[in-house]
């Protein structure tokens, strides 16, 4: 799965800026562009973008150095929670706006679509093919388990599969702690790559532009909304528990996506144009993927799975905590549309 991140990674890298390319469709507004400003500009949030992205990825990470912010600890379901308004309000408020403007640009004199709402429907696809792979790749683990005789727990004890995959036990089977991890990990691995997708579109679109008024917003607003992102994956990631290499290659690869995405649009800033079909449709296209990915992973693999966590259920204070986290995190992410 880290291969699969790393290849989706580079070949998004690769594919946006020469597709992005194109004839200009629509007049674009001269009068506010000012190359030596807005470059200024550029350089302020690539460096603030960089380090933000890499605090908030860290922050739940260090939960060995930092009891507190340990997996375990039961705040660790309050800042999952704020994670998860975080993203869920990236995939409504921010990326899937987004894409409907894309796609539905008057720029687009002609698209094979018409009005069939096309970014709903991609958002929904990625969101099931999102589900999909969850699905299998638990259930894959949870036969390669069983098969090899793992303990499984069970509701009224422990129960014990032997080598020929046949469960002893009267109650029903639970998932067991080992193949728990696994899902961990693919959820980790997919949450990244929905994230991606989307942080290396913002900086290219950021990095292009050569408007300073369009850019002063942006810097504040993406510097916040990365820094919150990164909790949310890093949140995912220290429930994976994952080795030392292996977190720092993801927090390496969410920290320098958007920052390289700026970089790739300083260096098609003089070709590049956001209002041709070929860009619009490319970053319509992502984006509701994207928006699809967040809001499947935000709602099932966070909020669902830790809501009805037997330890939330049987703590009144703990899920007061985690709603008033949730809606912060949403409300709080909902608000930098204003300025993004």
């Amino acid at each position: 799965m880290a291969k699969f991140v790393k290849v989706v990674f580079w070949y998004i890298l690769s594919l946006l800026p020469a597709i992005v390319l194109g004839e200009c469709t629509c007049d674009s507004d001269d009068d506010e562009r000012n190359k030596n400003e807005a470059l200024k500009y550029k350089m302020a949030a690539l460096a603030s973008i960089l380090v933000a992205s890499t605090i908030g990825v860290c922050i739940p990470v260090l939960g060995k150095a930092v009891p507190a912010l340990s997996p375990e600890r039961n705040f660790f379901f309050v800042i999952k929670a704020f994670a998860a308004g975080v993203i869920l309000s990236t995939g409504f408020i921010h990326v899937l706006p987004d894409a409907f403007e894309s796609l539905t640009s008057p720029c687009l004199k002609e698209n094979p679509w018409g009005k069939f709402p096309f970014s709903g429907f991609v958002a929904m696809v990625a969101a099931m093919a999102t589900l999909m792979v969850d699905a299998y790749a638990t259930s894959y683990y949870n036969k390669k388990f069983i098969i090899s005789g793992v303990v499984v727990q069970s509701g009224d004890g422990v129960v014990h599969a032997n080598s020929h995959g046949h469960v002893h036990g009267s109650a029903s089977m639970m998932a067991n702690p080992e193949s728990e991890l696994l899902r961990y990990r693919v959820i980790s691995q997919v949450l990244e790559v929905g994230i991606i997708v989307h942080s290396v579109i913002i900086g290219i679109a950021l990095g292009a532009s050569q408007s300073p008024k369009t850019i002063k917003p942006l810097v504040a607003a993406l510097t916040f909304h990365q820094f919150f992102e990164g909790m949310g994956l890093g949140g995912s990631i220290a429930q994976a528990k994952l080795k030392s290499r292996a977190i720092a290659i993801m927090a390496l690869f969410f920290s320098l996506t958007t920052p390289i995405g700026i970089a790739i649009g300083l260096g098609i800033t003089n070709d590049y144009d956001e209002n041709s079909p070929t860009a619009l449709i490319v970053e319509g296209i992502f984006n509701s993927a994207s928006a699809g990915i967040l809001i499947y992973m935000a709602l099932v693999d966070f909020l669902a799975a830790d809501f009805m966590h037997p330890r939330m259920q049987g703590n009144g204070k703990l899920q007061l905590g985690a709603n008033i986290s949730l809606l912060l995190g949403a409300g709080l992410m909902s608000l930098l549309a204003k300025w993004a």
